[in-house]
Protein backbone atom coordinates (compact mmCIF):
# COMPACT_ATOMS: atom_id res chain seq x y z
CA UNK A 1 0.00 0.00 0.00
CA UNK A 2 2.96 2.39 0.74
CA UNK A 3 4.63 1.43 -2.55
CA UNK A 4 1.09 2.17 -4.63
CA UNK A 5 0.86 5.73 -2.41
CA UNK A 6 4.77 6.45 -3.65
CA UNK A 7 3.75 5.76 -6.90
CA UNK A 8 0.89 7.80 -7.39
CA UNK A 9 3.05 10.44 -5.95
CA UNK A 10 5.64 10.20 -8.23
CA UNK A 11 2.84 9.95 -10.92
CA UNK A 12 1.28 13.19 -9.80
CA UNK A 13 4.51 15.09 -9.77
CA UNK A 14 5.17 13.81 -13.65
CA UNK A 15 1.92 14.98 -14.69
CA UNK A 16 2.49 18.20 -13.05
CA UNK A 17 5.76 18.49 -13.95
CA UNK A 18 4.52 17.82 -17.86
CA UNK A 19 1.83 20.24 -17.58
CA UNK A 20 4.25 22.93 -16.81
CA UNK A 21 6.35 22.01 -19.82
CA UNK A 22 3.36 21.93 -22.21
CA UNK A 23 1.93 25.14 -20.43
CA UNK A 24 5.11 27.53 -20.28
CA UNK A 25 5.33 27.71 -24.47
CA UNK A 26 1.70 28.79 -23.98
CA UNK A 27 2.29 31.44 -21.46
CA UNK A 28 4.58 32.10 -23.36
CA UNK A 29 2.71 32.81 -26.58
CA UNK A 30 -0.32 34.73 -24.43
CA UNK A 31 2.25 37.14 -22.56
CA UNK A 32 4.07 38.15 -26.47
CA UNK A 33 0.39 38.87 -27.67
CA UNK A 34 0.16 41.05 -25.24
CA UNK A 35 3.00 42.71 -25.85
CA UNK A 36 2.42 42.91 -29.53
CA UNK A 37 -0.99 44.38 -29.01
CA UNK A 38 0.28 47.44 -27.50
CA UNK A 39 3.04 48.22 -30.43
CA UNK A 40 0.47 47.95 -32.77
CA UNK A 41 0.29 51.94 -32.95
CA UNK A 42 -2.73 53.72 -35.20
CA UNK A 43 -2.38 56.85 -36.70
CA UNK A 44 -5.18 57.73 -34.48
CA UNK A 45 -3.35 59.83 -31.71
CA UNK A 46 -2.00 61.62 -34.82
CA UNK A 47 -4.96 62.86 -36.35
CA UNK A 48 -6.68 63.60 -32.33
CA UNK A 49 -3.53 65.92 -32.67
CA UNK A 50 -4.14 67.65 -35.66
CA UNK A 51 -8.03 67.74 -35.01
CA UNK A 52 -6.95 69.77 -31.72
CA UNK A 53 -5.06 72.11 -33.35
CA UNK A 54 -7.83 73.06 -35.85
CA UNK A 55 -10.49 73.12 -33.12
CA UNK A 56 -9.10 73.75 -29.57
CA UNK A 57 -10.41 77.45 -28.86
CA UNK A 58 -6.71 78.49 -26.70
CA UNK A 59 -5.17 77.49 -29.91
CA UNK A 60 -7.55 79.30 -31.63
CA UNK A 61 -7.55 82.62 -30.21
CA UNK A 62 -3.61 82.33 -29.75
CA UNK A 63 -3.79 82.23 -33.07
CA UNK A 64 -5.83 84.96 -33.93
CA UNK A 65 -3.79 87.30 -31.52
CA UNK A 66 -0.87 86.42 -33.56
CA UNK A 67 -2.60 87.59 -37.24
CA UNK A 68 -3.95 90.37 -35.60
CA UNK A 69 -0.41 91.78 -33.76
CA UNK A 70 1.29 90.68 -37.93
CA UNK A 71 -0.60 93.81 -39.06
CA UNK A 72 0.33 96.48 -36.28
CA UNK A 73 4.26 96.98 -37.71
CA UNK A 74 3.03 98.61 -41.00
CA UNK A 75 0.67 101.17 -39.08
CA UNK A 76 3.37 101.91 -35.83
CA UNK A 77 5.91 103.07 -39.05
CA UNK A 78 2.96 105.17 -40.92
CA UNK A 79 3.09 109.17 -39.84
CA UNK A 80 -0.82 110.31 -38.43
CA UNK A 81 -2.85 111.61 -41.04
CA UNK A 82 -2.88 115.35 -42.32
CA UNK A 83 -4.89 117.62 -40.71
CA UNK A 84 -6.89 119.54 -43.80
CA UNK A 85 -8.40 122.32 -42.75
CA UNK A 86 -10.70 125.77 -43.54
CA UNK A 87 -10.84 129.37 -43.07
CA UNK A 88 -13.23 131.89 -43.34
CA UNK A 89 -12.51 135.40 -42.40
CA UNK A 90 -14.89 138.53 -42.98
CA UNK A 91 -14.71 142.13 -42.28
CA UNK A 92 -17.56 144.44 -40.70
CA UNK A 93 -20.25 141.83 -40.33
CA UNK A 94 -20.21 137.93 -39.09
CA UNK A 95 -22.01 137.39 -42.46
CA UNK A 96 -20.64 135.27 -44.99
CA UNK A 97 -18.39 137.03 -47.71
CA UNK A 98 -18.54 140.35 -46.00
CA UNK A 99 -15.52 142.74 -46.58
CA UNK A 100 -15.36 140.59 -49.89
CA UNK A 101 -15.11 143.60 -52.24
CA UNK A 102 -14.04 146.25 -49.66
CA UNK A 103 -11.15 145.23 -47.46
CA UNK A 104 -7.68 143.26 -48.14
CA UNK A 105 -7.97 141.51 -44.49
CA UNK A 106 -11.10 139.52 -46.07
CA UNK A 107 -9.81 135.88 -47.27
CA UNK A 108 -11.04 132.15 -47.33
CA UNK A 109 -8.47 129.73 -46.79
CA UNK A 110 -7.54 126.53 -47.42
CA UNK A 111 -4.75 124.58 -45.39
CA UNK A 112 -3.10 121.42 -44.52
CA UNK A 113 -0.48 120.20 -41.77
CA UNK A 114 1.10 117.28 -41.13
CA UNK A 115 2.86 116.35 -37.69
CA UNK A 116 6.51 114.67 -38.03
CA UNK A 117 7.83 112.32 -35.42
CA UNK A 118 11.11 113.17 -33.92
CA UNK A 119 14.44 111.46 -35.57
CA UNK A 120 14.14 107.60 -35.38
CA UNK A 121 10.95 107.33 -33.52
CA UNK A 122 8.90 105.57 -36.67
CA UNK A 123 11.35 103.04 -36.75
CA UNK A 124 11.62 102.01 -33.52
CA UNK A 125 7.57 102.05 -33.02
CA UNK A 126 8.06 99.37 -36.15
CA UNK A 127 10.32 97.43 -34.43
CA UNK A 128 8.59 97.39 -30.90
CA UNK A 129 5.52 95.99 -32.94
CA UNK A 130 7.24 93.55 -34.67
CA UNK A 131 8.76 92.32 -31.51
CA UNK A 132 4.97 92.26 -29.97
CA UNK A 133 4.48 89.73 -33.25
CA UNK A 134 6.91 87.67 -32.48
CA UNK A 135 6.30 86.88 -29.04
CA UNK A 136 2.64 86.55 -29.84
CA UNK A 137 3.96 83.66 -32.89
CA UNK A 138 6.12 82.24 -29.76
CA UNK A 139 2.30 81.55 -27.80
CA UNK A 140 1.04 80.69 -30.60
CA UNK A 141 3.73 77.72 -30.84
CA UNK A 142 3.64 77.27 -27.22
CA UNK A 143 -0.30 77.25 -26.85
CA UNK A 144 0.57 74.60 -29.70
CA UNK A 145 2.96 72.35 -27.79
CA UNK A 146 0.92 72.58 -25.21
CA UNK A 147 -2.45 71.26 -26.35
CA UNK A 148 -0.03 68.40 -28.15
CA UNK A 149 1.13 66.97 -25.13
CA UNK A 150 -1.97 67.30 -23.41
CA UNK A 151 -4.12 65.40 -25.73
CA UNK A 152 -0.82 62.81 -25.88
CA UNK A 153 -1.75 62.89 -21.85
CA UNK A 154 -4.87 62.07 -21.98
CA UNK A 155 -4.61 59.50 -24.78
CA UNK A 156 -2.23 57.70 -22.42
CA UNK A 157 -4.14 57.78 -19.24
CA UNK A 158 -7.18 56.62 -20.93
CA UNK A 159 -5.08 53.76 -22.84
CA UNK A 160 -3.89 52.66 -19.16
CA UNK A 161 -7.36 52.80 -18.22
CA UNK A 162 -8.24 50.63 -21.00
CA UNK A 163 -5.46 47.63 -20.03
CA UNK A 164 -6.35 48.30 -16.92
CA UNK A 165 -10.22 47.41 -17.04
CA UNK A 166 -8.96 44.39 -19.76
CA UNK A 167 -7.03 43.07 -17.00
CA UNK A 168 -9.46 43.50 -14.18
CA UNK A 169 -12.11 41.71 -16.63
CA UNK A 170 -9.77 38.80 -17.04
CA UNK A 171 -8.89 38.32 -13.59
CA UNK A 172 -12.76 38.67 -12.33
CA UNK A 173 -13.15 35.43 -15.31
CA UNK A 174 -10.17 33.62 -13.23
CA UNK A 175 -11.65 34.24 -9.77
CA UNK A 176 -14.97 33.46 -10.78
CA UNK A 177 -13.07 29.90 -12.02
CA UNK A 178 -10.92 29.92 -9.06
CA UNK A 179 -14.34 30.26 -6.80
CA UNK A 180 -16.10 27.17 -8.83
CA UNK A 181 -12.88 25.32 -7.82
CA UNK A 182 -12.96 25.97 -4.28
CA UNK A 183 -16.83 25.29 -4.07
CA UNK A 184 -16.35 22.47 -5.48
CA UNK A 185 -13.27 21.28 -3.07
CA UNK A 186 -15.98 22.22 -0.43
CA UNK A 187 -18.40 20.57 -1.31
CA UNK A 188 -16.25 17.32 -1.91
CA UNK A 189 -14.56 17.68 1.92
CA UNK A 190 -11.18 19.07 0.72
CA UNK A 191 -11.85 22.81 1.08
CA UNK A 192 -12.47 25.15 3.59
CA UNK A 193 -15.57 27.52 3.56
CA UNK A 194 -13.48 30.33 3.96
CA UNK A 195 -11.89 29.60 0.79
CA UNK A 196 -15.13 29.78 -0.95
CA UNK A 197 -15.66 33.57 0.77
CA UNK A 198 -12.40 34.70 0.22
CA UNK A 199 -12.95 34.12 -3.89
CA UNK A 200 -16.14 35.87 -3.67
CA UNK A 201 -14.99 38.81 -1.64
CA UNK A 202 -11.40 39.02 -4.44
CA UNK A 203 -14.35 38.84 -6.59
CA UNK A 204 -16.39 41.85 -5.00
CA UNK A 205 -12.86 43.63 -4.69
CA UNK A 206 -12.26 43.80 -8.63
CA UNK A 207 -15.69 44.67 -9.26
CA UNK A 208 -15.09 47.79 -7.08
CA UNK A 209 -11.65 48.41 -8.35
CA UNK A 210 -13.12 47.95 -12.21
CA UNK A 211 -15.63 50.96 -11.54
CA UNK A 212 -13.44 53.50 -9.83
CA UNK A 213 -11.42 52.87 -13.30
CA UNK A 214 -14.21 53.46 -15.38
CA UNK A 215 -15.22 56.84 -13.26
CA UNK A 216 -11.91 57.63 -14.35
CA UNK A 217 -11.71 56.57 -18.05
CA UNK A 218 -14.87 58.69 -17.89
CA UNK A 219 -13.52 62.29 -16.90
CA UNK A 220 -10.39 61.57 -19.11
CA UNK A 221 -12.70 61.38 -22.17
CA UNK A 222 -14.63 64.66 -21.28
CA UNK A 223 -10.99 66.34 -20.48
CA UNK A 224 -9.77 64.99 -24.40
CA UNK A 225 -13.31 65.81 -25.90
CA UNK A 226 -12.93 69.11 -24.25
CA UNK A 227 -9.33 69.68 -25.67
CA UNK A 228 -10.56 68.39 -29.28
CA UNK A 229 -13.42 71.06 -29.38
CA UNK A 230 -16.16 68.91 -28.99
CA UNK A 231 -19.06 68.59 -27.30
CA UNK A 232 -19.10 66.85 -23.73
CA UNK A 233 -22.35 63.98 -24.96
CA UNK A 234 -20.45 63.08 -28.67
CA UNK A 235 -19.32 59.14 -28.37
CA UNK A 236 -16.13 58.61 -26.87
CA UNK A 237 -13.01 58.62 -28.38
CA UNK A 238 -10.98 55.30 -29.70
CA UNK A 239 -8.15 54.11 -27.91
CA UNK A 240 -5.92 52.26 -30.13
CA UNK A 241 -2.19 50.42 -29.11
CA UNK A 242 0.54 52.04 -27.95
CA UNK A 243 3.96 51.40 -28.96
CA UNK A 244 6.60 52.50 -26.64
CA UNK A 245 8.75 55.37 -28.03
CA UNK A 246 12.33 55.41 -28.55
CA UNK A 247 14.10 59.11 -27.88
CA UNK A 248 17.63 59.66 -27.66
CA UNK A 249 18.90 62.09 -25.49
CA UNK A 250 21.98 62.81 -24.02
CA UNK A 251 22.32 66.42 -21.52
CA UNK A 252 24.35 68.40 -23.25
CA UNK A 253 21.85 67.88 -26.55
CA UNK A 254 19.01 68.57 -24.21
CA UNK A 255 20.45 71.90 -22.77
CA UNK A 256 21.00 72.86 -26.15
CA UNK A 257 17.57 71.63 -28.11
CA UNK A 258 16.11 73.27 -25.03
CA UNK A 259 17.75 76.73 -25.71
CA UNK A 260 16.78 76.61 -29.01
CA UNK A 261 13.71 74.99 -28.94
CA UNK A 262 11.47 76.49 -26.13
CA UNK A 263 8.43 78.56 -27.66
CA UNK A 264 8.28 79.95 -24.07
CA UNK A 265 11.81 81.06 -24.14
CA UNK A 266 11.73 82.31 -27.45
CA UNK A 267 8.94 84.44 -26.36
CA UNK A 268 10.69 85.92 -23.22
CA UNK A 269 13.31 86.94 -25.12
CA UNK A 270 11.43 88.75 -28.01
CA UNK A 271 9.90 90.32 -24.93
CA UNK A 272 13.18 90.92 -23.64
CA UNK A 273 14.17 92.73 -26.95
CA UNK A 274 10.95 95.23 -27.33
CA UNK A 275 11.39 95.73 -23.80
CA UNK A 276 15.21 97.44 -25.61
CA UNK A 277 13.47 98.74 -28.43
CA UNK A 278 11.20 100.53 -25.96
CA UNK A 279 14.03 102.15 -23.76
CA UNK A 280 15.53 103.17 -27.19
CA UNK A 281 12.12 105.07 -27.76
CA UNK A 282 11.81 106.27 -24.91
CA UNK A 283 15.25 108.19 -24.97
CA UNK A 284 14.27 109.53 -28.27
CA UNK A 285 11.36 111.48 -26.72
CA UNK A 286 14.24 113.53 -25.56
CA UNK A 287 13.68 115.21 -29.01
CA UNK A 288 11.19 117.24 -30.19
CA UNK A 289 8.24 116.19 -32.46
CA UNK A 290 7.53 118.61 -35.48
CA UNK A 291 4.72 120.02 -37.42
CA UNK A 292 4.62 121.63 -41.23
CA UNK A 293 2.02 123.36 -42.66
CA UNK A 294 0.72 125.14 -45.61
CA UNK A 295 -2.20 127.34 -46.25
CA UNK A 296 -3.83 129.15 -49.05
CA UNK A 297 -6.06 132.72 -48.41
CA UNK A 298 -7.78 133.48 -51.40
CA UNK A 299 -9.15 137.46 -50.99
CA UNK A 300 -11.34 139.73 -52.84
CA UNK A 301 -10.55 141.62 -56.71
CA UNK A 302 -8.33 143.54 -56.57
CA UNK A 303 -5.93 142.29 -53.66
CA UNK A 304 -3.32 139.89 -53.71
CA UNK A 305 -3.58 136.35 -52.47
CA UNK A 306 -1.87 134.91 -49.55
CA UNK A 307 0.58 132.48 -48.89
CA UNK A 308 1.95 131.05 -45.97
CA UNK A 309 3.92 128.04 -44.64
CA UNK A 310 4.22 127.36 -40.89
CA UNK A 311 7.17 125.10 -38.90
CA UNK A 312 6.50 123.95 -35.33
CA UNK A 313 8.16 121.68 -32.58
CA UNK A 314 6.87 120.51 -29.56
CA UNK A 315 9.61 120.98 -26.74
CA UNK A 316 10.30 118.44 -24.30
CA UNK A 317 9.99 121.29 -21.70
CA UNK A 318 9.33 119.43 -18.66
CA UNK A 319 11.86 116.50 -19.18
CA UNK A 320 12.60 115.65 -15.63
CA UNK A 321 8.70 114.86 -14.85
CA UNK A 322 7.75 112.85 -18.38
CA UNK A 323 10.70 112.17 -20.60
CA UNK A 324 13.45 111.03 -17.27
CA UNK A 325 10.96 109.14 -15.41
CA UNK A 326 9.91 107.06 -18.47
CA UNK A 327 13.01 106.51 -19.37
CA UNK A 328 14.02 105.05 -15.47
CA UNK A 329 10.75 103.06 -16.04
CA UNK A 330 11.72 101.58 -19.57
CA UNK A 331 15.38 100.42 -18.32
CA UNK A 332 13.76 98.68 -15.03
CA UNK A 333 11.22 96.78 -17.35
CA UNK A 334 14.19 95.64 -19.95
CA UNK A 335 15.96 94.44 -16.59
CA UNK A 336 12.85 92.75 -15.44
CA UNK A 337 12.74 91.25 -19.10
CA UNK A 338 15.84 89.79 -19.01
CA UNK A 339 15.27 88.33 -15.62
CA UNK A 340 12.32 86.98 -16.47
CA UNK A 341 13.89 85.16 -19.93
CA UNK A 342 16.65 84.29 -17.02
CA UNK A 343 13.84 82.24 -15.56
CA UNK A 344 11.75 81.02 -17.80
CA UNK A 345 15.18 79.12 -19.21
CA UNK A 346 16.12 77.40 -15.97
CA UNK A 347 13.14 76.35 -15.89
CA UNK A 348 12.98 74.86 -19.08
CA UNK A 349 15.97 72.79 -18.59
CA UNK A 350 15.17 71.89 -15.42
CA UNK A 351 11.40 70.50 -16.70
CA UNK A 352 13.56 68.91 -19.79
CA UNK A 353 16.08 67.17 -17.52
CA UNK A 354 13.18 65.96 -15.18
CA UNK A 355 10.88 64.33 -18.00
CA UNK A 356 14.10 62.85 -19.56
CA UNK A 357 14.97 61.62 -16.08
CA UNK A 358 11.16 60.29 -15.70
CA UNK A 359 11.46 58.38 -19.35
CA UNK A 360 14.62 56.46 -18.62
CA UNK A 361 13.19 55.37 -15.31
CA UNK A 362 9.94 54.08 -17.08
CA UNK A 363 12.23 52.56 -19.71
CA UNK A 364 14.14 50.40 -16.85
CA UNK A 365 10.55 49.65 -14.85
CA UNK A 366 9.14 48.30 -17.80
CA UNK A 367 11.90 46.16 -19.35
CA UNK A 368 12.51 44.56 -15.90
CA UNK A 369 8.59 44.01 -15.85
CA UNK A 370 8.39 42.51 -19.46
CA UNK A 371 11.53 40.38 -19.08
CA UNK A 372 11.15 39.32 -15.63
CA UNK A 373 8.83 39.76 -13.45
CA UNK A 374 5.66 39.15 -15.06
CA UNK A 375 7.04 35.85 -16.93
CA UNK A 376 7.78 34.91 -13.39
CA UNK A 377 4.57 35.94 -12.00
CA UNK A 378 2.53 34.19 -14.82
CA UNK A 379 4.56 31.02 -13.84
CA UNK A 380 3.72 31.23 -10.18
CA UNK A 381 0.27 31.10 -11.14
CA UNK A 382 0.19 28.87 -12.71
CA UNK A 383 1.88 26.32 -10.63
CA UNK A 384 -0.68 27.52 -7.59
CA UNK A 385 -3.34 26.88 -9.75
CA UNK A 386 -2.17 23.29 -10.52
CA UNK A 387 -1.32 23.03 -6.49
CA UNK A 388 -4.16 24.13 -5.47
CA UNK A 389 -6.50 21.92 -7.81
CA UNK A 390 -4.20 18.89 -6.31
CA UNK A 391 -4.36 20.26 -2.60
CA UNK A 392 -0.77 20.70 -2.61
CA UNK A 393 -0.85 24.67 -1.84
CA UNK A 394 -3.24 26.55 0.30
CA UNK A 395 -6.14 28.85 -1.07
CA UNK A 396 -3.81 32.42 0.26
CA UNK A 397 -0.65 30.91 -1.96
CA UNK A 398 -2.87 31.34 -5.13
CA UNK A 399 -4.85 34.19 -4.13
CA UNK A 400 -1.36 36.21 -3.63
CA UNK A 401 -0.36 35.10 -6.87
CA UNK A 402 -2.59 35.85 -9.33
CA UNK A 403 -3.32 39.37 -7.05
CA UNK A 404 0.42 39.91 -7.79
CA UNK A 405 0.29 39.23 -11.21
CA UNK A 406 -2.33 41.49 -11.68
CA UNK A 407 -0.81 44.41 -9.99
CA UNK A 408 2.37 43.90 -12.16
CA UNK A 409 0.43 44.01 -15.52
CA UNK A 410 -1.01 47.09 -14.11
CA UNK A 411 2.13 48.85 -13.45
CA UNK A 412 3.82 47.47 -16.73
CA UNK A 413 0.64 49.53 -18.33
CA UNK A 414 1.35 52.77 -15.92
CA UNK A 415 4.83 52.52 -16.54
CA UNK A 416 4.53 52.47 -20.20
CA UNK A 417 1.83 55.69 -20.04
CA UNK A 418 4.62 57.30 -17.73
CA UNK A 419 7.24 56.88 -20.30
CA UNK A 420 5.08 58.40 -23.17
CA UNK A 421 3.92 61.03 -21.49
CA UNK A 422 7.42 61.93 -20.08
CA UNK A 423 8.26 62.20 -24.05
CA UNK A 424 5.95 64.05 -25.08
CA UNK A 425 6.86 66.45 -22.33
CA UNK A 426 10.03 66.57 -23.33
CA UNK A 427 8.68 66.76 -26.83
CA UNK A 428 6.23 70.27 -25.39
CA UNK A 429 10.06 71.92 -24.67
CA UNK A 430 12.48 71.26 -27.24
CA UNK A 431 10.14 70.34 -30.61
CA UNK A 432 9.39 66.88 -32.13
CA UNK A 433 12.52 65.91 -32.05
CA UNK A 434 13.13 61.61 -33.13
Amino acid sequence: MKKFRLACSRVRRIRLSLCMIFAWPMLMMAYASAIAETSMRTDGLDALVQEALEHNPAVAAARNHWQALKLAPIQAATISDPEVSLQHFTVGSPQPFSGYETSDFYYTGFGVSQDIPGPGKLGLQKSEAERDADYALHRYEAAQRETTAEVKRLYFELFYHKKTLEILDRNRTEFEQIQQIAETRYRAGQGLQQDLLKAQLQTTEILKEHAMHHQEEDQAQLELKRMLGRDPDSPNVEIGGVEPAHLELGAAELLSLTDRGSPELAADRAMEARSAEALKLARQDYWPDFTVGYSYQKTGPGFRDYYMLSVGAKIPLYFWRRQTPAIEQAALENNAARAQTRATQLGAVSAAEGDLLAMRTAERIMTIYRDGLIPQAETSVAAAMAAYRTGKADFQTLISAVLDLQSLRQEYYRALADHEIAIAKIQQIIGDVK
